[in-house]
């Protein structure tokens, strides 16, 4: 047998607790209804797009809770705040499957409507951009006055708690270039390459941000490192 419904007792719209906590019926008043659709997937373009920003919102949080911790030395309590901002990225990514389901004839018609509309305006990646760089000058800061190099981290263990936060940092940076990859492959399926996106801006100028680091050191430490290796860069012996 169903279980019986409590009455609700939180204040706010909605039959239910549920609703009145989660406010469903703003959340889900939020897309373009049927009567206003050019096509039926609008929905689907609005739900990811609308849960990304959800996904990015909890992540740039963690991010801030991340950056006061770096600034106050708790190392462990940063490397868990990146891991779930990491695990964020990743959900918004995968969801971009859904958007492979979109036909190119289908897509032509969603973007009459979407005006002047572009990726680049998304408050959650300008605030996550923001939040990275800050973080690449805090973690700077924080490696200064422990007197330790980024390649020096990678001589230790990867139980040590600096190693990991580096490599939760690496991870961040990594799924922000997996999330760029996938939405330049995603572009190039429904509207080509050679095409204008928004912004007028050539859809392959999407490839060209795929390689950016936003935590070079850690990714230049990798170089250095291989480069005092005993083969050096190029797999030849080094003799320095």
């Amino acid at each position: 047998m169903p279980s019986k419904t409590l009455p609700a007792v939180l204040p706010g719209g909605g039959t239910t607790d549920y609703a009145r906590y989660l406010r469903t019926d703003d959340l889900l008043a939020l897309q373009r209804g049927p009567a206003e659709w050019v096509h039926p997937d609008e929905l689907m373009f609005q739900i990811v797009h609308q849960s990304a920003e959800l996904w990015l919102k909890l992540a740039r949080t963690h991010l801030a809770g991340t950056l006061t911790h770096l600034t106050t030395g708790r190392v462990g309590e940063a490397e868990l705040l990146l891991r779930r901002a990491c695990l964020g990225l990743r959900l918004i990514t995968d969801q971009l499957q859904m958007l492979r389901q979109l036909q190119p004839a289908q897509f032509a018609l969603i973007r009459t409507v979407l005006g002047n509309g572009s990726g680049f305006e998304s408050p959650g990646w300008q605030q996550l951009r923001s939040a990275t760089i800050d973080l690449d000058i805090a973690f700077t800061s924080l490696l200064t006055s422990l007197d330790v190099t980024p390649a020096g981290i990678y001589r230790e263990q990867p139980s040590d708690p600096l190693y990991r936060l580096a490599e939760a940092l690496v991870d961040l940076d990594e799924r922000i270039a997996s999330w760029r990859t996938e939405h330049y492959q995603l572009a190039t399926r429904i509207i080509g390459a050679d095409v204008l996106g928004t912004r007028d801006m050539p859809v392959n100028a999407l490839a060209t941000l795929i390689s950016h680091r936003r935590f070079p050191s850690l990714w230049q430490a990798r170089t250095e490192l291989t480069d005092h290796s005993p083969r050096g860069r190029h797999g030849h012996q080094d003799r320095r």
